[in-house]
């Protein structure tokens, strides 16, 4: 397996030898493109990997065969000893046009989800801390409905324990789920965590879950970003 640095400037791989050699005949890769061996670290010339050399000596057939050129006159020597015209290798065609646009398109609504998990995490996370630290529970605030009195007073014991449990546990599955998107990989995680984003219950963060969610809905819902994922 190989990684191949397309004309983007971007890595693009693992791919197999058989793939390569495909897109050599193709006249999507030369001598020139920059290649990787999966494992190693130096990125090396096409050219210098034995395996495409004979792949590298052969052309792609012609359509049909061109007509033979006339016998040169014995009278002409000065026009048959002039040098050719150097031929040049063609340039490698980007072969990965459409995941490119399909991940510049994910990136930035698969990093809001990022960030919208990751403070999620981060609240949960102080407030589990002042649970654990905390030993008495503070009182509720005068003057409020005896209903939402008895409902502080649940969130400040053990019960409010649980509820951040479940609101770490979901802001880690839209940190996850934006990673997801960001791979291109998971289009249904990637859903699932946009809409934990949106929904004011669950979202890890409201102020921004909830537009957040909503984009990276609307790029997932997208043809040319639906169908780069793997």
């Amino acid at each position: 397996m190989f990684k191949i640095l397309g004309a983007d400037g971007k890595e693009y791989g693992p791919v197999a030898l058989a793939q390569i050699i495909q897109w050599i005949h193709e006249g999507r890769a030369n001598g020139e493109t920059m290649m990787q061996r999966q494992g190693d670290f130096d990125w090396k010339a096409l050219a210098q990997f034995p395996e495409f050399a004979e792949a590298l000596g052969t052309k792609p057939p012609l359509a049909a065969a061109a007509p033979a050129a006339p016998p040169v006159a014995a009278a002409a020597p000065v026009a048959a000893m002039a040098p050719a015209a150097p031929v040049f290798p063609a340039p490698v065609q980007p072969a990965f046009d459409a995941r490119v646009v399909a991940v510049q398109k994910a990136n930035p609504p698969a990093i809001g989800l990022m960030i919208t998990g990751g403070l999620g995490l981060g609240i949960n996370l102080f407030s589990l801390v002042l649970h654990l630290v905390r030993t008495t529970q503070p009182p509720p605030p005068q003057g409020i409905p005896p209903e939402l009195a008895n409902m502080i007073e649940m969130l400040n014991g053990p019960a409010g324990i649980i509820f951040v449990l479940i609101g770490m546990a979901l802001s880690a599955f839209v940190l996850f789920g934006g990673m997801q998107m960001q791979r291109l990989h998971s289009r249904g995680i990637a859903i699932a965590a946009a809409i934990i984003a949106i929904v004011p219950c669950t979202s890890p963060c409201c102020l921004i879950g909830i537009p957040i969610g909503i984009w990276a809905l609307v790029i997932l819902s997208k043809p040319e970003v639906r169908s780069q994922f793997n």
